[in-house]
């Protein structure tokens, strides 16, 4: 088992580790900038592949801001390992994130950010995007970085398998089969409405948490899964 490094789009890096037994890909992001970011830290006991990819590109002590999308082992396991990496760092994580977890379990205070807030990293910039339950639990948010036009999207069209790093192949079936399977998104009738708020963004890049990253049409990606999980929620029993 190895972790890969991949730039995606210009400084920022996916830290990529394929567990081949769960037939499943854990992504980490690095956003390299005058404050480097982290996004996803990642399972502890991955913690020593991933830091070792991310210092092959940074040093672990320049790293500034440790995000993750919602309190779980794959998103935050290993949060105080980078804060004791980086002894300058700081967590930067959704309001709710902070209110629910952070706030108790980081090993130094963490920094709450409000839906549509910005952190200029110098020379990067990265909006947080809150989307409660999408696609699942409350805490759930993302992050956007305008420089680049990347949308750091999650678990949002998580598939299985071990694709190429970088695809411009449909994503949408892929992510709707793994649905199937896990049955792991929260399904509300915010769901779709949340997707298309995304979509809007008109994103050149995504960066997934459990699959390839994706440049191309980002946007009808987004306003296609959203159809495939409003169909769903549709379908669901009473």
């Amino acid at each position: 088992m190895n972790t890969t490094v991949v730039e995606i789009a210009s400084g920022i890096y996916r830290l990529s580790t394929f567990i081949e037994p769960a037939n499943f890909m854990f992504n980490q992001f690095l956003i390299v900038a005058e404050e480097p970011l982290v996004f996803h830290c990642g399972l502890r006991g991955l913690f020593p592949l991933v830091s070792a990819a991310a210092a092959s590109v940074v040093p672990l002590e320049r790293i500034r801001w440790i995000c993750y999308g919602h309190h779980e082992a794959d998103e935050s396991g290993s949060m105080n390992d980078w804060l004791i990496a980086a002894p300058r760092s700081r967590v930067a994580v959704g309001r709710i994130a902070v209110m629910l977890s952070a706030r108790d379990l980081a090993a130094r205070e963490p920094v709450a950010l409000e839906d549509g807030q910005i952190l200029d990293l110098g020379g990067k910039r990265v909006r947080f995007l809150a989307t409660p339950h999408v696609p699942h639990a409350w805490d759930a948010g993302l992050l956007y970085e305008e420089t680049t036009n990347t949308l750091l999207c999650g678990d949002l069209f998580t598939q299985m398998g071990n694709a190429g790093p970088i695809v411009e192949a449909d994503l949408v079936e892929p992510a709707l089969a793994a649905e199937d399977f896990y049955g792991a998104t929260a399904l509300t009738p915010a769901t779709a409405p949340t997707l298309r708020r995304l979509a809007d963004l008109a994103p050149a890049v995504l960066g997934l948490m459990h699959g390839p990253s994706f440049r191309g049409d980002a946007g009808r990606a987004l306003r296609e899964l959203a159809h495939g999980y409003q169909r769903r929620l549709s379908a669901a029993p009473i």
